[in-house]
Order: structure tokens, then C-alpha cells, then sequence
């Protein structure tokens, strides 16, 4: 099967679509043949994404969403079904990052974390599943993180929401793989995005080339080891494991954790 044409005549739900990894899957599942409905709570975001995507206008619809509303899921999954088509694809990306020691983290910021990164993903994976298992076809995929495997200085409150989502995709995988729904994940290390320059600059840093060259050396004062590769991620290395997960050459792969990390973490 020709790349461009994959996905065709596929229908895929994207979160957090807007920017960074979510945008670099929409993208690239637009290219290789997949209708997308791409949602964010950011509706600027998504209008530059529309914008972008001139040569296949036809193969993206954009939706705000807040995925932390789980009213508001329910509804745009029913909607998108009876409008546009089934889902054959849901792909978690939405998520926040709040940095702090846990010694100073606010309540609010933890609750907030959770809100978006773990209960998201239960909204929008449970809204998928349910409507996939009657059809007995389908593929969930999460982006998680290598957080959600070792310990972080400054990131409990976004590790532990990552490793719930983990673990609750593994679940959900494992009650629905009998009805022919794959449930997997994807944990990127330090990647090109928004977050990770917003990270910098709270950490004082405004040379970018600079903090890219400490995350690849490693850092002993914060316990981490470098990127053995070499090279910070981009966006687009994350989708492409993703849409490898979400594809036909994965069909007998569900409940796998997949980092992309540049070997970050030693998979510890």
C-alpha cells in the first residue's frame, strides 16, 4: 500500500491538535489518506491548522474540545459519528505540564494536571471504545511520557498523571482486545514543542541551542541521564510511532508502551 494512501477512508479523532505532537499526527494522518477531526481548546490553534492544510481541505474537520468535560466528549464523539462517519482511530495527546517541587505544589495545579492528562484520556477513550467494540474495529492510541517510568525532579504531579494514563490504556486495551479494538501508547522523552521551550524558560534559560545542549548531555543534579542519540525529538518522530500504532502494520500489537525517547531513559 502506497504511504499517501494508508489511512484512507479512515476516520481519526486527534486531541490537543492545535500545536506540537497533536498537530505533527493530524498532519500525518492528513497525508496519508485519513479524514481527521482535529480538536483543542485552543480555537485560534486549530484555525492556523486548518489554514495550514490547503491541498486536503476535505480530510479535516476542526473541533474545539475541552477533554476534561466529559459531557462535552460524549457529545462531540455522538455528533462527529452521526455527521462525519465511525471512528477507526482515537489519538490522546492533550495535555499540560505544571512544574514544582512537591513540597510546593499547589492543589490546584495537581488537580488541573490530572484533569486534562488522565481523565481526558478516560473521556475520550471511553467515548471511542464504547461506540469501536460494537463494530469490532478499532485502534486507541495515548501519548503518554517517559516521565510516567522514572522518577523526575520538579514534574510529580505531570509524571504520575502520565503513568495513570498508561496504565488505564493498558486496561482498557486488555477489556477490549476480544472485540478487535487496540489500545497502545507512545512516551516520547524531550521533544520540540511548546512545552518543552516553556520548560526552559521556567528553569531561566533563554538560549534555546543551550538547553537543548544540557538535555542531551544529561544533567547529575537533577538525576537525568542524556539522550544517547544525540538530538532532541521532533514533533514529528512522536507521530510517526503513533500512526505506526494506530496502523494495520500493528494489528497484532495492543497494550505496548512505545518510548521515543533517543534512549533518554535506559528504558528503566
Amino acid at each position: 500500500m502506497s504511504p499517501d494512501t494508508e489511512f484512507r477512508g479512515r476516520l481519526a479523532l486527534v486531541t490537543g491538535a492545535a500545536r506540537g505532537i497533536g498537530a505533527a499526527v493530524t498532519r500525518a494522518l492528513v497525508a496519508r489518506g485519513a479524514h481527521v477531526v482535529a480538536t483543542d481548546r485552543d480555537a485560534q490553534g486549530l484555525d492556523r491548522l486548518a489554514a495550514d492544510r490547503p491541498d486536503h481541505p476535505d480530510r479535516l474537520t476542526v473541533r474545539p474540545l475541552d477533554v476534561t468535560d466529559p459531557e462535552a466528549v460524549e457529545a462531540l464523539v455522538a455528533d462527529v459519528e452521526r455527521t462525519v462517519g465511525p471512528l477507526d482511530v482515537a489519538v490522546n495527546v492533550a495535555g499540560i505540564l505544571r512544574s514544582s517541587p512537591v513540597t510546593a505544589l499547589r492543589d490546584e495545579d495537581w488537580a488541573a494536571t490530572f484533569a486534562v492528562n488522565t481523565n481526558g484520556v478516560l473521556h475520550v477513550s471511553r467515548a471511542a471504545a464504547r461506540r469501536m467494540v460494537e463494530r469490532g474495529t478499532g485502534s486507541i492510541v495515548t501519548v503518554a511520557s517517559n516521565a510516567a517510568g522514572i522518577p523526575r525532579t520538579g514534574m510529580a504531579a505531570y509524571a504520575a498523571s502520565k503513568a495513570a494514563a498508561v496504565m488505564f490504556t493498558k486496561c482498557l486495551g486488555l477489556e477490549v482486545a476480544a472485540r478487535g479494538v487496540r489500545c497502545n501508547t507512545v512516551s516520547p522523552g524531550s521533544t520540540d514543542t511548546d512545552m518543552q521551550r516553556a520548560l526552559w524558560a521556567e528553569a531561566g534559560s533563554t538560549d534555546r541551542d543551550a538547553a537543548a545542549r544540557r538535555v542531551i548531555e544529561g544533567d547529575l543534579a537533577a538525576h537525568r541521564t542524556g539522550i544517547p542519540l544525540g538530538r532532541i525529538a521532533a514533533p514529528d518522530d512522536v507521530a510517526e510511532a503513533v500512526l505506526f500504532l494506530a496502523s494495520d502494520r500493528a494489528r497484532h500489537i495492543t497494550l505496548h508502551d512505545l518510548y521515543v525517547d533517543g534512549g533518554a531513559t535506559l528504558r528503566a
